[in-house]
């Protein structure tokens, strides 16, 4: 199965929480609050985003991380680069050349590097901004620009999970978590 890491998939929840509010710094314990992380994975995750030049790292007591630029301009790819280990690729021979012995005479590598491509280029086409989207999955190259009178989503933590909806706020979450659940017989 075709997987990206949960630390990408972490920094993807955090730099899509972020966008929220894409000037404002936010501490990594803050971060890690609102999205339910751990204190050092949120760590870990926003020095390497920072280190790749989609951060902005403020020192100080009021110290913490911003977007480096507006989330319309960070793409999905962008973050998978600054958070795998390994050159993106879907087989370690699409990823960079020399990495098989069977390279030269393999029949399915230009198609798998056909494959790579288009991922790629998926993954290049959704902005930060478009993950904000409540609209109907993510479309390749919608969401660079949120349009008239659509509301950002809101990140919230819950106990088990994070509610998203458009314009969800803290009074809505907490009326949902304290209904009780009814059970069928």
């Amino acid at each position: 199965m075709l997987r990206i890491s949960k630390i990408t998939d972490y920094g993807t929840l955090l730099m899509t929480r972020m966008a929220v509010e894409p000037a404002r710094v936010q501490s990594a314990s803050e971060l890690a609050l609102a999205l339910g992380l751990g204190v050092p994975v949120v760590s870990k995750i926003l020095k390497s985003l920072a280190r790749h030049g989609l951060l902005v790292a403020a020192r100080g007591f009021r110290g913490g991380y911003s977007l480096s630029r507006s989330p319309e301009r960070i793409s999905l790819a962008d973050i998978v680069d600054a958070l795998e280990e390994q050159p993106f690729g879907m087989t370690q021979c699409s990823a960079a050349a020399g990495l098989c012995t069977r390279e030269a005479d393999c029949v399915v590598r230009t198609s798998w590097r056909s494959i790579n491509g288009i991922v790629r280029r998926a993954l290049e086409d959704v902005s930060v901004a478009s993950m904000l989207q409540p609209s109907a999955g993510v479309r390749p190259g919608a969401g660079r620009q949120q349009g008239a009178g659509q509301q950002p989503v809101v990140l919230e933590r819950t106990p088990r999970r994070i509610v998203a909806g458009p314009g969800l706020g803290p009074e809505v979450a907490r009326k949902r978590r304290k209904q009780p659940t009814r059970m069928q017989p």
